[in-house]
C-alpha cells in the first residue's frame, strides 16, 4: 500500500521499519519539528525523523495540519492509508479522511482502558495484570475510534515503563502489519462505553514516593515511573531516583532502612533494585550503597 506514516519518538521507529520491511510503499514521513535538546540546547531530530531520514524516505514536520496548503500537500500524496503512532498532533477530520482507507492509529492500550497520553505508565501504576495494543481507525474523539486489532500481553510483577514501553513497540508494529495484511477482512468493532478510563499525562508532582503508602502502590510508583520521570525520595540531603523494585516482605515505620535497600512502607516493605544518583548514572542498588549511606530512614 501507499502509506503515510505519523509518528515521532523512540515508541514509533520500530513501526516505520515494520512497514519498509513489510514491503509497503511509505510516501512520507510526518514528524514532530526538531526541538532543542541536550547541554547545547540544539534543534534535535526526532527518533522517527532521524529513522526516516536514514531510510531515504521524505519527512515533514508542519507546526499544525488545519492550513490548506498543509492539507493540500496530505492530499497530494494519494495515500492508501496513514499510519499513526505517538504522533503528537490532532488531525483534523477532513485529513482523517484523504486516505483511501482512512487512517489507523496503533494505541498501547486496551482499549476503551487508558485513552489518552500515558498509557503504558498508567497500566503499571494502576496494578494492571496485562495490557496490549489496539490498532484502531481513527475519528475525531480522544482514541475513540471502533477497534480493528487487538493484542494482550501480560505485565510482568517486576516490569517497569521502560521494558513494557519496548514490548508493546514490537508488538504494535507486528499488529499493524497484520492488521494492513487482512485489512478487508477485519471488522471494525465500536468501543465500549463501559470500563472508560483516560491515562493523564505523567506530572512530576506525582514522582515523589510516599513510605507511608501500601508496599504494592510504592513499588508500582516505582516501576511505573522509570526511567522518566523516575520516583524518587531524600537519602540525608541527596535526592536519589528509584528506577527498579520489588514489593518485600519486612514491615516497620514508614521510611525505615531495614536491610539494604529494602525500605518500610505504611504496610509492608518495598525492596529497591536500581538507582540513580544526582549526576550519576543509573546504577544496581547493591554498587550504589557502597558509595550511598541510607541513614536509618528515608524521606
Amino acid at each position: 500500500m501507499r502509506v503515510v506514516f505519523m509518528g515521532t519518538p523512540d515508541f514509533s521507529v520500530p513501526v516505520l521499519d515494520a512497514l519498509v520491511d513489510a514491503g509497503h510503499e511509505v510516501v512520507a514521513v510526518y514528524s514532530q519539528p526538531p526541538r532543542p535538546a541536550g547541554r547545547g540546547k540544539k534543534d534535535r531530530p526526532s527518533p522517527v525523523q532521524a529513522r526516516a531520514e536514514a531510510l531515504g524516505l521524505q519527512v515533514r514536520h508542519p507546526v499544525t495540519l488545519k492550513g490548506a496548503d498543509d492539507q493540500s500537500a496530505f492530499a497530494a500524496l494519494n495515500a492508501d492509508v496513514a499510519v499513526v503512532v505517538a504522533y503528537g498532533l490532532i488531525l483534523p477530520q477532513v485529513v482523517l479522511d484523504m486516505p483511501a482507507r482512512g487512517c489507523l492509529n496503533i494505541h498501547a492500550s486496551l482499549l476503551p482502558r487508558w485513552r489518552g497520553a500515558a498509557p503504558i505508565h498508567r497500566a503499571i501504576m494502576a496494578g494492571d495484570p496485562e495490557t496490549g495494543v489496539c490498532i484502531m481507525q481513527m475519528e475525531a474523539g480522544l482514541d475513540t475510534g471502533p477497534v480493528l486489532l487487538r493484542e494482550a500481553i501480560d505485565i510482568g510483577f517486576d516490569e517497569t515503563t521502560g521494558g513494557l514501553h519496548d514490548r508493546l513497540s514490537k508488538l504494535g508494529a507486528a499488529s499493524v502489519v497484520t492488521a494492513l495484511d487482512q485489512l478487508d477482512g477485519l471488522m471494525p468493532l465500536p468501543q465500549s462505553g463501559d470500563g472508560v478510563t483516560y491515562a493523564a499525562k505523567i506530572d512530576k508532582a506525582e514522582a515523589r514516593v510516599d513510605w507511608a503508602a501500601p508496599a504494592a502502590v510504592v513499588d508500582r510508583q516505582i516501576r511505573g515511573l522509570s526511567p522518566f520521570p523516575g520516583a524518587w525520595c531524600m537519602v540525608g540531603d541527596e535526592r536519589v531516583k528509584l528506577l527498579g523494585s520489588r514489593v518485600g516482605n519486612g514491615s516497620g515505620t514508614p521510611g525505615d532502612v531495614i536491610d539494604g535497600f529494602e525500605i518500610a512502607c505504611g504496610s509492608g516493605s518495598v525492596i529497591v533494585t536500581r538507582v540513580q544518583r544526582a549526576g550519576k548514572k543509573a546504577m544496581e542498588a547493591g554498587a550504589a550503597l557502597q558509595g550511598l549511606d541510607l541513614g536509618a530512614r528515608l524521606a
